[in-house]
């Protein structure tokens, strides 16, 4: 009779432990892009609430939330704001997080340099290799930036 007491602390413990474990889900982080040409970004998730700022097409945000259509966000400085998801992508971008990123004709510290981009610059990222993006300046030139000077995905 003793060994079936324990069953049910067994049983709590076990359910207990499973339910604080994260959704599979949540190791991945999801990431949206601006869709369309000017973007408030809210304090709260409906258009009464006031706007913080704006930003244009392309910017990336990390989601950090939910609530109906609206999604709340992080950006590359860790700034929070609601956007409302119609009016986001999946199209995948960077923003640029040094003072100043050089876009280069090929992946690698010696080739010539094709554009400078500066701190807050969005670019459309069009391949990955290794520790180099390729990516579309927002001004229309493509190069490849190394990652580390760029936030996004």
């Amino acid at each position: 009779m003793l060994r079936f007491s324990r069953l049910p602390a067994l049983l709590l413990a076990f359910a207990l432990s499973w339910m604080a474990l994260p959704p599979a889900n949540a190791a991945q982080t999801q990431m949206v892009s601006v869709a369309v040409k000017t973007l408030n970004m809210r304090t709260g998730p409906g258009q009464r609430y006031e706007t913080h700022w704006t930003v244009t097409r392309g910017y990336p945000f990390r989601v950090i939330g939910k609530k109906g259509d609206w999604l709340r966000v992080s950006d590359f400085e860790g700034d929070k704001a609601w956007v409302f998801r119609p009016m986001t992508n999946k199209t995948p971008h960077h923003v640029v997080k040094a003072q100043s990123a050089n876009l280069r004709r090929a992946p690698g510290a010696r080739s010539p340099v094709v554009k400078k981009a500066g701190y807050g610059d969005v670019l459309r990222t069009i391949e990955r290799r290794g520790n180099w993006l390729k990516v579309q300046h927002e001004g229309g030139a493509t190069g490849w930036v190394q990652r580390s000077l760029v936030w996004g995905w």
